[in-house]
Formats: C-alpha cells, sequence, structure tokens
C-alpha cells in the first residue's frame, strides 16, 4: 500500500519549516498500518515562490466579488512557507533511508499551468498531484466558509458539476502534474447530481487519454461526501480503460496518515486492480497492493 498525499500543515496552520522527525513520525505511523511508502505532497500555494507568481489569480476570474474576497483571504492566510527548504527536508529524509517521495499537490490555476510547469521544473520531485478546489474564485470545498458554501444554492448542484468535470479535464490535458488528487471532489460537501454517469465518463477518458493516474483517497469519508474518492463507478471506469492509481490519505496531521489503508485495499481490488503506482523522478513503478495492514515492507522500485 501507499500514501502518496500527505501534508504536513493543518489548515489554518501559519506554514513553518519542515523537519526530518515530522517526515520519520509520519512513515513510524503509515509503516504501522501496512503502507510501504509515503509521498510528502504540500500544497503549493502555500510557498512563497508561488504566490510571487500567481498571487492575485482570483481577480484575473472576475464574477462575485465576495467569492473573490473569500479567495483572498483564504490564499492570504496560507502562505509563507519556502518551496527551497520544504524540498530540501524531503530530501535529506530520503538520504536518511526513509521511503518518501518528494510531492506536490498543484491546483488548476486556467490559463497559467505553463507558468506553473516553468516554477516546478527546476526540482528533483518524484511525484506531481493534481487537484481542482476551486471554480473561478468559488473556493467549493471550503467547507468552514459561509460565502463559498451559499454558492452551492445559487449556482445549483448540475451547473457546479459541469465546471468542476470541465476542469479537471482541462488539467488532465495540461500534463502538468502525475495524478489526479481526488477526483470526484466535487462531492465533498454531500452535493450530487441524480446522474454522474456522463461525467465519470469524460473524468476516466480525460485521465485515460492523458497518461495520468487516479488517487483513491480515503479522505471523503471524513467528509459530508461520507465515500472515498473516486465513487466505486468511477474507479471501475477508471480500472476498465487503464488508468493506473495511487492510495492516499490526505492526511494534515500525523492521525490521519494512512486513514482506513486495509479498506482503501479493499476497494481497488474490487474495482479489478492487481498493483499500485508508485512514483521515481515522475515515473511511474507498479507496486503491491500488500494487505493494509502491519508488517508490510518496503521494496524499493
Amino acid at each position: 500500500m501507499l500514501d502518496y498525499h500527505l501534508h504536513l500543515w493543518p489548515h489554518g496552520e501559519r506554514d513553518r519549516q519542515p523537519r526530518v522527525e515530522e517526515l520519520a513520525a509520519y512513515w513510524d505511523r503509515a509503516r504501522s498500518a501496512g503502507v510501504t511508502e509515503i509521498a510528502l505532497t504540500e500544497h503549493l500555494f502555500r510557498f512563497r515562490q508561488a504566490d510571487a507568481l500567481l498571487g492575485g489569480w482570483w481577480e484575473e476570474e472576475g464574477g462575485d466579488p465576495a467569492l473573490r474576497a473569500s479567495a483572498a483571504s483564504y490564499w492570504q492566510r496560507h502562505v509563507g512557507a519556502d518551496l527551497d527548504e520544504y524540498v530540501a527536508t524531503v530530501l535529506d529524509a530520503k538520504a536518511a533511508g526513509l521511503p518518501v517521495a518528494l510531492g506536490l499537490e498543484v491546483d488548476y490555476y486556467r490559463g497559467r499551468m505553463d507558468q506553473v510547469a516553468a516554477l516546478l521544473s527546476g526540482y528533483p520531485f518524484d511525484v506531481l498531484l493534481g487537484s481542482v478546489h476551486w471554480l473561478g474564485p468559488w473556493l467549493f470545498d471550503d467547507l468552514s466558509d459561509e460565502v463559498a458554501q451559499a454558492e452551492w444554492g445559487r449556482r445549483g448542484v448540475e451547473a457546479a458539476w459541469d465546471a468542476y468535470t470541465e476542469a479537471l479535464c482541462e488539467l488532465a490535458a495540461s500534463g502538468v502534474c502525475d495524478v489526479l488528487a481526488h477526483p470526484d471532489l466535487a462531492k465533498v460537501a454531500g452535493h450530487r447530481p441524480p446522474d454522474l454517469h456522463d461525467r465519470y465518463q469524460r473524468m476516466a477518458e480525460a485521465a485515460g487519454a492523458h497518461g495520468m493516474a487516479a488517487e483513491v483517497s480515503s479522505a471523503g469519508w471524513r467528509k459530508p461526501a461520507l465515500e472515498a474518492y473516486p465513487a466505486p463507478e468511477l474507479l471501475e471506469r477508471f480500472c476498465a480503460l487503464g488508468v493506473p492509481v495511487t492510495t492516499a490519505s490526505d492526511a494534515h496531521g500525523l492521525g490521519d496518515v494512512a486513514d482506513r489503508a486495509g479498506e482503501l485495499a479493499g476497494l481497488v481490488r474490487g474495482a479489478g486492480y492487481g498493483s499500485l503506482t508508485a512514483f521515481r523522478a515522475r515515473q511511474p513503478v507498479k507496486v503491491d497492493i500488500g494487505a493494509g495492514g502491519p508488517g508490510a515492507t518496503f521494496r524499493p522500485g
């Protein structure tokens, strides 16, 4: 098993210099749950280098001033860490023998993904997760923001899912990232249209056409969605189209590392998968699914 989506800083906490000891604690917890490798994938938007390049993107999107103000506030609360220091810490952890991949979670910035690719090209990343957390200036998955959550009623569930699906497909087509993180995140607040078949097919086809993997994440069980990402039907469509998968907890603290690893193993097997895909220097490597239980060992790719 893998835990290929891990954050060191909770949302709302000011960023600080990570320490190798923190990564070692993450690994110890993951190993006890049967995970054989972890990936540190902090949000790109939390780093000053991203702020210098992308800060203010919400103003370019136009739309509701209240949503733009909400996006600006969220961004400003989170930015502050240094990307070079983050990378150096993960490389130090690797040098110490920890089975950790160097990654980032990269949001979709409409019309700006070539700039994002240029920023990241000079770093020795193993894996880049691609995410859609906002639709224009609407941070639809910020469950604590009243303005953002009220937008569900104003916009409508069908329109929101259409916009999300389009953005996810555009992200896949950009070629910037390796894995679609929590690919049906639009269900995070519990809102689903009655028919998702065509949208699921578009997501799966986009991943397959552009050589991306998809993430199977336990985080949805901890949200109002009350379901892992992706939904079983979408996971089966990924499998049918030959889209490889990773597994993840999307933890923002030690307590959720490797959350429900055993249940994730059951999900991927049940969908028809016989292996998972890890990454080395952004190249895929097949690994065992494992049992998601204690006693697993790391096998270098």
